[in-house]
């Protein structure tokens, strides 16, 4: 029995290094007016597109290109859709080997992101997506991974001025190794007067205060 876990050890941290070599990237489907998988923003407030949970999902599953970036993006003006600098994974560790390959049991990986905004009467609402997985690792047990993830909004003079916590739950198993979970959500906020609605930003990210997160 010893040896048969040892065995279906190491096929989960082969398994689980050549997907993170593989998905190394972040992409975005994030696009301007009129164009991409996803549009962009009107200043009209009517919207062009629609961002849903069932697309983002199969960009996931799909892992194809992307036709923009969500880093530089500002598709008519609309506020920018990035990923938190080092917000866009988060891996579990057995308690006590943080930072061992070969002791985690889980990763979450954030991979497409995808909005769209409406501006009107100085206030923004942009609705916005994200997607991506949870990786079983070689210390990885089956069931739920619930993962806290932070989202929150920056003004121009990059002072937070709303948040919002949630968790995603993903199933894996030892024959499904590879989960995947999608988000849509919407947050409104007024500009400053003087301000640009491009010149704030909402941001996503995995929450990396957690217990034996590396």
């Amino acid at each position: 029995m010893t040896a048969a876990r040892r065995r279906s050890g190491r096929i989960l941290a082969s398994g689980l290094m050549v997907t993170l070599l593989a998905g190394c990237g972040m992409s975005s489907l994030t696009s301007g007016l009129g164009g991409g998988v996803f549009g962009g923003s009107s200043s009209s407030g009517t919207q062009v597109a629609s961002v849903s949970e069932e697309q983002l999902l199969s960009a996931a599953k799909a892992d194809y290109g992307t036709t923009g970036s969500s880093g530089a993006d500002v598709a008519h003006n609309c506020p920018r859709f990035v990923i938190w600098p080092r917000g866009n994974y988060v891996t579990g560790d057995e308690q006590g080997r943080v930072g061992d390959a070969l002791a985690v049991m889980h990763r979450g990986e954030i991979t497409k992101t995808a909005r769209e905004c409406q501006i009107e009467n100085g206030r923004v609402t942009v609705k916005y997506g994200f997607s991506g997985r949870v990786l079983l690792g070689p210390r990885g047990q089956p069931g739920t991974v619930r993962l806290p993830i932070n989202v929150f909004v920056t003004d121009a003079q990059r002072e937070r001025i709303t948040n919002d916590a949630m968790a995603v739950d993903v199933a894996v198993a030892l024959d499904r190794p590879i989960g995947y979970f999608s988000v849509v959500r919407t947050v409104s906020f007024d500009i400053m007067e003087g301000s640009r609605p491009a010149e704030y930003e909402v941001l996503v990210g995995f929450d990396q205060n957690l217990p034996n997160a590396g």
